[in-house]
């Protein structure tokens, strides 16, 4: 027996779960199916992002970022706490209450919106069919007039280092230890590599990562990138680049990996080893053969610029297609697919896609590097501005980063905002709002920014492009 939506959405993480109801908002029927359980066994809606990604890692980092304040940051203050203890039992008790309660309050969000939450795996059939296999085993089929497919990521597993139990994990592994270890191993220095190792840093151990490429984020601004190697190996986090991992053994509890680089073959024992070299995209066995849908290099569906798949009235999006993995990415890809199933006219704007590291300072950017600029033939101009020299970060003794700006030559259109700071994750948001509106450096500079901010650094790195900065001894222009 098969049951009639409009929508039919596979995949409850922040694509699929905004997706299905910004689809209800706009008067259509719609089914979410999701196969995720919590560690009681209970339906769990919200994804890798909720139960095991974004929400508990930024718990676990502001819960240790107080830690490490409290310990020593805090004196400069003025403040001197006798004694500190830690309970990392109580902080993964809290993690786990926001993540149930941001949990309950999606699935509240789904009856209010009338969408119907249905438990189990669904697989995509022809003619937009989908058939669910719930935990029980027991079956049942839906049909849509649309299916949107948002089934998200996992972790990249090595065959070099094979997971084992509490010793070596992935992300969602190192979200769940009860115990600091003495030594932590991190393959891949990535955000999350950087993110959870910061977690445990603070918090007691010794941390080694081991990076593969040559560069250290090379994602990111070379410049940011370089100044924020030095703040984050002078936090004792031991970052080791051109590092390609070989193999891993367990020698009566101590987790021995042997790596390459430049100089040879080297050996670092370690208690515990976290594997966090990437994602890949969830899409093995989400659809029949029959179905026909056509994936691409990597397990990634193949889509359009609008999101639409080689079969009609079927979409995908998030983390399954092409573009950076980011859950407000994929939540935005959700509307725009919404929207235009509704018969609106919607788009997505690749080019003004905030991307964060929450680690300590965070590191923001949005918009194209120096170096794609350089490599694009396009002419720009550097406007930059150093946290050192701003009021409000030097009382909240936060005085490392930069805020750096990129404009087109010519036009002065805005074309890329780098952050390394605090609360760059916060300040990146400005940035992303000029750029959608294609707004020049000079519309900000000639913009009233609250004083004292940190988002002053922004406006003076504006300011900076054409040479005004007025809180920056630059060379006098005549």
């Amino acid at each position: 027996m098969s049951t009639d939506y409009d929508v039919v959405v596979i995949g409850a993480g922040p694509a699929g779960y905004v997706a299905a109801i910004r689809c209800a908002q706009l008067g259509l029927s719609v089914a979410c199916v999701d196969d995720w359980l919590d560690a009681a066994g209970h339906p769990a809606p919200g994804g890798t992002c909720l139960n095991a990604g974004c929400i508990p890692s930024k718990a676990l980092l502001e819960s240790s970022e107080l830690y490490a304040r409290m310990q020593g940051e805090v004196a400069a203050h003025g403040l001197h706490i006798e004694a500190i203890s830690l309970d990392v039992p109580g902080m993964m008790t809290r993690k786990d209450r926001i993540v149930r309660d941001l949990g309950s309050g999606i699935a509240a969000l789904f009856r209010s919106n009338g969408v119907e939450w249905l438990h189990g795996r669904g697989q995509l059939l022809p003619n937009r069919q989908v058939h669910i296999t719930a935990p029980d085993e027991t079956g049942q089929q839906v049909t849509g007039r649309h299916v949107i497919l948002a089934t998200g990521s996992a972790p990249i597993e090595l065959a070099c280092a094979p997971l084992q139990g509490e010793r070596i994990v992935d992300s969602t592994g190192a979200l769940n230890w009860s115990t600091v270890p003495a030594r932590l191993g991190v393959i891949g220095a990535g955000v999350v590599g950087l993110e959870l190792g910061s977690v445990w840093r603070r918090l007691g151990a010794a941390v080694t990562l081991l990076e593969a490429q040559d560069s250290f984020l090379s994602m990111a601004d070379r410049q940011i990138a370089t100044a924020a190697l030095k703040l984050f190996r002078a936090q004792g986090l031991d970052v080791r680049t051109s590092a390609r991992v070989l193999s891993t053994r367990d020698d009566d509890g101590t987790i021995r990996v042997s790596y390459q680089d430049a100089e040879g073959v080297h050996e670092l024992a370690v208690d515990r080893l976290i594997v966090a070299v990437g994602r890949r995209p969830c899409s093995e066995g989400l659809a029949t053969a029959e179905a026909g849908l056509l994936l691409g290099e990597g397990g990634f569906v193949h889509v359009d610029e609008h999101c639409a798949t080689n079969l009609p009235g079927v979409f995908a999006i998030g983390d399954l297609v092409r573009g950076p993995m980011l859950a407000h990415k994929g939540s935005e890809e959700g509307i725009v697919v919404a929207e235009r199933i509704a018969g609106q006219r919607s788009a997505v704007n690749y080019e003004a896609i905030p991307s964060v590291i929450y680690t300590h300072p965070e590191i923001a950017w949005v918009g194209r590097t120096e170096a794609e600029l350089r490599q694009a033939g396009v002419d720009y101009r550097s406007g930059q501005f150093p946290f050192a020299a701003s009021g409000r970060a030097r009382a909240m003794e936060a005085a490392e980063g930069m805020v750096k700006v990129l404009s087109d030559a010519r036009s002065d259109r805005i074309l890329g905002v780098h952050i390394l700071g605090a609360q760059a994750s916060e300040l990146i948001a400005q940035a992303v709002l000029a750029m959608e509106f294609g707004a020049s450096s000079e519309d900000m500079a000639r913009t009233v920014f609250a004083h004292p901010t940190l988002s002053e650094a922004l406006h003076e790195a504006t300011l900076a492009v054409s040479g005004r900065a007025i809180h920056l001894a630059v060379p006098r222009r005549h």
